[in-house]
């Protein structure tokens, strides 16, 4: 794990496009680490999100993510990170991952091998970067001699995978240079997820640092009960989709299943207990905020990445955070 902590910032799809620039400058003048814009099909771009959040920043690291591996052939996706990286030097991290299941079959994009997918992805698009031509047959992707005109120069853009389930995380370890881990992780996700990645890891004889980006749904509010009860919306509309790999690890599968079976959202939001509120996110007093914010550092963690349920005023969330909760941290 690296050294040093980071405090980030999610925005993009649940903003405007030209609310971008503004956001991003707002957060890097007042000390987040990390912007990371999100691509939400079918919302704010993230490439073209990261390209205006780049621009009216100077220092800030920039992430795009996470992007599907599905929407952009690699070669392409290889292609737009290198022109942004070549005008903006190590300042971008681009995140890969398939998407929402839903929303990349609505595109008729869901691949017959999830894993051949990122595997081919992640691996290609660092070749591309790096200047080497690709030629091969694969699984998903088809590369005929394909080089980039104008591969990355300098230190190149790492390339993190977006990824929940055991096999994809021990495929991040493995192939990628970090890991974004999705909404509603909670403590014990992080650490086992930390696990199967070091799996990863060590079958692709990996020694170089893996950092871990964990996103969370972040409501803070003097009134923390306020502030709790706004996070517990989003958490319902995020979990109303059913059980996964982060539930599972919580142990909380059969009881979500359960609760959305008599009534989808709205059952799951009248009956979904506090406690998984307090676990599942980020919500509360400054105080009680900074708290959770330590929890996920302790937990493996090297960068939280906030994700304000308050998007119609994220300045304000923003002014908020740097003057009544990094204090505490």
């Amino acid at each position: 794990m690296s050294t040093q902590h980071c405090l980030g910032l999610v925005i993009g799809s649940a903003i405007a496009p030209g609310q971008v620039p503004g956001a991003t400058a707002t957060a890097e003048a007042s000390g987040f680490d990390e912007v990371w814009l999100a691509e939400d099909f079918f919302s704010t771009g993230g490439i073209s999100g990261v390209a205006l959040a780049l621009d009216s920043t100077s220092r800030v690291k920039v992430g795009l993510g996470v992007v599907s591996a599905m929407a952009r052939h690699p070669a392409l996706l290889a292609m737009e990170i290198s022109t942004i990286s070549r005008v903006h030097p190590n300042r971008l991290i681009a995140g890969i991952g398939l998407g929402v299941p839903a929303w990349v079959r609505q595109m008729g994009l869901y691949p017959p091998s999830t894993l051949a997918a990122l595997r081919e992805c992640v691996t290609s698009v660092k070749s591309l970067l790096r200047g080497e031509t690709v030629h091969q047959d694969g699984q998903v992707y088809t590369f005929e001699n394909v080089t980039l005109t104008y591969p990355e120069v300098g230190k190149p853009t790492p390339i993190r995978m977006g990824v929940s389930g055991p096999r994809m995380l021990r495929l991040s370890g493995e192939v990628a240079d970090g890991s974004v881990l999705s909404v509603a992780a909670s403590h014990e996700y992080v650490q086992w997820a930390r696990n199967r990645i070091n799996e990863g890891r060590k079958r692709g004889g990996r020694t170089d640092d893996h950092p871990i980006t964990v996103f969370a749904i972040y409501s803070v509010d003097a009134d923390g009960a306020a502030a709790r009860e706004s996070a517990k919306t989003t958490l319902a509309f995020y979990g109303q989709h059913g059980a996964n790999a982060l539930t599972d690890v919580y142990g909380i599968s059969d009881e979500l299943n359960a609760l959305i079976a008599t009534g989808g959202y709205d059952a799951l939001l009248a009956g979904m207990p506090d406690q998984w509120v307090d676990d599942l996110t980020i919500a509360g007093t400054p105080e009680e905020c900074a708290a959770r914010i330590k929890g996920f550092y302790d937990a493996g963690a090297d960068s939280v990445a906030l994700y304000p349920v308050a998007t119609d005023r994220v300045d304000d969330i923003v002014r908020l955070t740097a003057d009544a909760v990094m204090p505490w941290l």
